[in-house]
């Protein structure tokens, strides 16, 4: 987008008419057909415990909303409330339901599940272990970010494969809401996934969003572009300090 003054886009011809003829810059308006599709992160999870993994759904660890989770989606739920949405969409994991609830239950929509967009498969690292071994360093999480492919975990989802999913979801929501806005409730790896596609971006670039964070995805066909990044304005915790 041009960011000149306005006067640089004056022209001086007349056009036959009284007054001159002006460009002025515009609101961003999404393209003819497009669909905003509101990516929203789950709220925080409880924590892992090295004796007790998380039960698994289809393979992946699935816990529940931590207490601090359950805060964050009435903080959604009250951000978005006022929003015209035409659907509400999750996956199979409970941490999305759980979160869309409050808003589901403003709105009146009963969410729609979307498989294709749950969590990226972390293979040998399902049911919690994923965060143990980040937090402690291990040696292959290091080469997992280093690399920025998932695969580098034994068994886990490679980054081709995350990526069709994701991408080939998005594009059916897009098609089955032309023109309309949604609301998905979704996972960290799958946001930073659909943003860094988006933008060519590096695998990583986006990872990780804040739980109960909102992006925002103008997607055509399959075409998107980003409108928003991590927005956690409405969380308690977001609020600035005062400058001194």
């Amino acid at each position: 987008m041009d960011d000149r003054d306005d006067t640089a886009d004056r022209r001086d011809e007349t056009d036959g008419r009284d007054e001159p003829v002006v460009y002025r810059q515009t609101r961003y308006k999404a393209p003819d057909g497009a669909a905003e599709i509101l990516l929203i992160r789950h709220g925080a999870s409880e924590p892992a415990h090295p004796d007790r993994p998380f039960p698994l759904v289809d393979g992946q660890g699935d816990p529940e909303l931590a207490q601090e989770g359950h805060a964050q989606a009435e903080q959604v739920g009250e951000r978005l409330a006022e929003e015209n949405l035409d659907a509400i969409y999750v996956t199979p994991l409970r941490r999305t339901s759980q979160t869309a609830a409050p808003l589901a239950r403003r709105l009146g929509l009963e969410p729609r599940v979307e498989p294709g967009l749950r969590e990226v498969y972390l293979g040998e690292w399902e049911g919690g272990l994923f965060r143990k071994m980040v937090a402690e360093g291990d040696p292959v999480a290091q080469r997992m970010f280093a690399q920025e492919r998932w695969d580098v975990i034994p068994g886990a989802e490679t980054n081709e494969a995350f990526a069709g999913r994701v991408d080939a979801s998005l594009t059916r929501l897009a098609a089955a809401h032309t023109g309309g806005r949604i609301a998905v409730f979704t996972h960290g790896g799958v946001i930073a996934q659909a943003l860094a596609a988006a933008t060519g971006a590096r695998p990583f670039a986006f990872l990780t969003p804040d739980n109960g964070s909102i992006s925002s995805l103008v997607r055509l066909g399959d075409l998107s572009s980003i409108r928003g990044f991590n927005d956690v304005s409405h969380l308690d915790w977001s609020v600035a300090a005062p400058l001194t």
